[in-house]
């Protein structure tokens, strides 16, 4: 009695912290739920994950930029890192992919070489060290000592612009440089320019070539200190003038030595003009009121977490849980003006205010949970979403693959935009167009190019036609699925019936003398040799897998899976030896493939539906266990907290709603399958007003099956709840239990 007493007190606590209240300039109460997120979860290991001041999807994230070390600064920042170039607005976080950190800002003062060639060495140039320290991080803000320089640098921000606050030791000779050269990953410049405006307004823009392979951004920055002398840069050698065009381009700004040391800096982006970068600035800061805006940030990060209250009596489970949630709110990413101008996929500008535009889909990754997530905790925006990539296709013939800044990069297997878009209709957004969605689904499908013409042919992709093959065909099959579901609710039969056919093609890349799906070559021929451990960086038939990985990538058909591999009691056993097998995946194998549990490898997504496959065939305490394994030991609270890249959202959303208790395994069947939740409680506020609450009684590490269920006091026996009765609102009360 004494320790469930001590239980109890201790729910009660956390809880009672969770909601203290912050007071906006309304009155409005809000949870502080900003205090359970810590941003250094995965910026270790292989996460990628984004470290700065940002708010909840903005256009801007504003941090520190290291010198890049190689994949894993993709994000430009590496927790095992010390070495600082200056502050970017522009970041990934998770990819596995380095781009952006446009506009770079640094502090300096005293003796600070800038012509030191394309890359700044450790041991000269102007490139500083700090200690993490010397480092504050949190949602909506950042800080760090800048010792080289006696600088304190306080950063945060707005949707579209980024606040910069320096403080100088008093009397120092205060300076800024402008680093338009520097990129993160594969970035590179193509043109640059700078125009000193007035002693207080310099603008500017960027245009580069790298994952996005034309990038334009124009910039505002708007000093609280006039500018006494500018020295400007091209290719390292000091220009004349306070105007410059330039591949690679930079300034040096003297403030001269200020009376209190400090210098703001406003830094409104565009992708359209300096004008409209300057009226972002103008809409959204104002003032020069620092901590103001800091405190909204704060407040804007605490309404789009507490549209989940999670109670637990474990602070260390409440922050990974926030921590997810928040890195599932920094992409996608708005991509408009305030307003409402934005560059095309076609570049050209668009000027539209009936929806957001928004950028940064990693759709391959996101589809699977992120997107799923978006229409739980996001419903404001999954419209927006979906507009966005109609308007994609409407200016580039198809729905966007991996979209990055007005720019289709085509990275990743597939066309995930479209379970997406059929998962958003099917729960019931009206937001966009039903049947120009359902021709955007369609037309993509039908298309010719990344093998797609060979699947409308022989209903296969051979595998010496490219690399890639069998995930390419597999996640076509995914998403035919989807489309069929459309073509369905939709009424359209004939539609119905091709897709529903495509979406079973999954099974002409399944090999039954193996067992395994494999390369196939023609009708009576397979590739060979075959070995299903094997696995190749983007340079076979599998994308960042091997074949036990792909074999179950059949969301969309489980059934035709289980009677595709002889049934319920085979396709068990052999997912029984998946989560066991230990096999070399070869020497090329991919850095993603990580969070190995077998061969289910947590760390990359393919693999991210399969330990409900359990629960969906009559075995929940097996994905009781599993999910138990992977919440526990690949999801931490340090910095490599992350078991791999974080891929804009999709490995925090796999634990959101797995931590909640369920999963959604059919990418647009709209029914979350039933796992093991490691939250005591959980409740979803819809903007209807309508709740959903899951309560896990007598939930500990030991209790983790499901002993029995009721939905708003009756018994429930099915194995998911639907998106429906979510929305409607409810009581889900899970009794949980040790006992298997």
């Amino acid at each position: 009695m004494r320790s469930l007493i001590i239980q109890c007190l201790a729910i009660v606590l956390v809880w009672l912290t969770a909601c203290s209240p912050e007071k906006s300039k309304t009155n409005q109460v809000t949870p502080n739920l900003t205090q359970f997120v810590d941003p250094y979860i995965g910026t270790g290991f292989h996460g990628h994950v984004f470290v700065g001041a940002n708010v909840p999807f903005g256009a801007v994230q504003l941090g520190p930029v290291n010198i890049t070390e190689g994949w894993d600064w993709c994000s430009g920042y590496h927790y095992s890192d010390s070495t600082l170039i200056g502050f970017a607005h522009t970041h990934l976080s998770g990819t596995g992919i380095g781009d952006l950190g446009d506009i770079l800002l640094m502090p300096v003062t005293g003796k600070y070489p800038i012509a030191t060639g394309t890359v700044e060495k450790q041991d000269d140039g102007y490139m500083a060290k700090y200690k993490h320290a010397d480092e504050v991080v949190k949602p909506g803000y950042y800080s760090v000592e800048i010792s080289r320089y006696q600088v304190k640098a306080e950063l945060t921000a707005t949707v579209r612009t980024g606040f910069h606050k320096y403080k100088f030791a008093e009397a120092a000779d205060a300076h800024i440089l402008i680093n338009l050269v520097r990129g993160i990953g594969w970035d590179a410049p193509v043109e640059s320019s700078v125009k000193l405006e007035n002693d207080t307004l310099l603008t500017g823009s960027r245009f580069s070539k790298g994952w996005a392979d034309d990038q334009r951004i124009y910039f505002a920055a708007v000093f609280s200190k006039p500018v006494k002398s500018i020295a400007l840069y091209s290719n390292d050698e000091i220009q004349a003038g306070s105007e410059l065009s330039s591949q690679k381009l930079k300034a040096d700004l003297d403030f001269g030595a200020l009376e209190n040391g400090l210098v703001m800096v406003k830094v409104g982006i565009s992708s359209v003009s300096t004008a409209n970068a300057l009226e972002n600035m103008k809409a959204e800061i104002p003032t020069w009121n620092f901590e103001q805006v800091v405190a909204d940030a704060d407040l804007k990060w605490n309404k789009e977490l507490a549209h989940v209250t999670a109670v637990n009596r474990d602070t260390a489970t409440l922050t990974k849980f926030y921590t997810a949630l928040y890195h599932t709110m920094i992409a996608p990413s708005v991509f408009q003006d305030v307003n409402g101008d934005y560059r095309g996929s076609d570049k050209k500008i668009y000027r539209d205010t009936t929806f957001v535009n928004y950028t940064t889909f990693s759709l391959w990754d996101t589809y699977r949970a992120a997107h799923p997530l978006f229409t739980l905790v996001e419903p404001d925006r999954v419209n927006d979403f979906g507009n966005t990539m109609l308007h994609i296709f409407d200016q580039q013939g198809k729905l966007p693959v991996w979209h990055l800044m007005g720019n289709e990069t085509n990275c990743m297997v597939g066309y995930s935009a479209v379970p997406v878009i059929v998962d958003a209709y099917r729960k019931g957004f009206r937001g966009f167009d039903a049947e120009r969605a359902f021709q955007a689904v369609k037309t993509t499908a039908m298309g010719d190019e990344r093998g797609i013409n060979f699947v409308k042919e022989k209903g296969f992709m051979p595998a010496n036609s490219d690399v890639e093959t069998v995930a390419k065909g597999l996640e076509y099959a995914v998403s035919d699925g989807c489309v069929a579901l459309f073509a369905k609710d939709l009424g359209k039969d004939e539609d119905f019936q091709y897709f529903e056919k495509r979406g079973k093609y999954y099974r002409n890349y399944f090999d039954p003398s193996v067992g395994y799906m494999r390369g196939r070559i023609s009708e009576t021929e397979w590739r060979t040799p075959f070995d299903p451990f094997k696995a190749k960086h983007r340079d076979d038939d599998f994308c960042e897998g091997n074949s036990w990985q792909y074999t179950w990538l059949v969301p969309q058909d489980v059934d035709g899976l289980v009677e595709m591999m002889g049934g319920r009691e085979k396709f068990l056993a052999k997912l029984d030896e998946f989560f066991t097998a230990k096999g070399d995946m070869g020497e090329h194998a991919s850095n993603d493939i990580t969070g190995l549990i077998g061969q289910y490898a947590h760390g990359n997504e393919p693999s991210h539906h399969i330990a409900y496959l359990y629960a969906l065939e009559g075995q929940p305490n097996k994905t009781a266990d599993l999910v138990r394994k992977i919440m526990t030991e690949f999801y931490t609270t340090k910095s490599d907290g992350l078991i791999g890249n974080e891929d804009v959202g999709q490995m925090s959303a796999w634990y959101v709603l797995s931590a909640m208790g369920f999963y959604q395994v059919h990418p647009a069947s709209g029914e979350f399958v039933f796992g093991s939740p490691v939250l005591d409680e959980a409740t979803i506020h819809f903007p209807s007003g309508k709740n959903f609450t899951v309560k896990a009684v007598n939930n500990n590490p030991e209790n983790k099956y499901i002993k029995s269920k009721t939905w708003n006091g009756q018994p429930y026996t099915k194995n998911y709840i639907s998106y429906q009765d979510m929305i409607s609102g409810g009581e889900l009360v899970l009794e949980m239990t040790s006992v298997k």
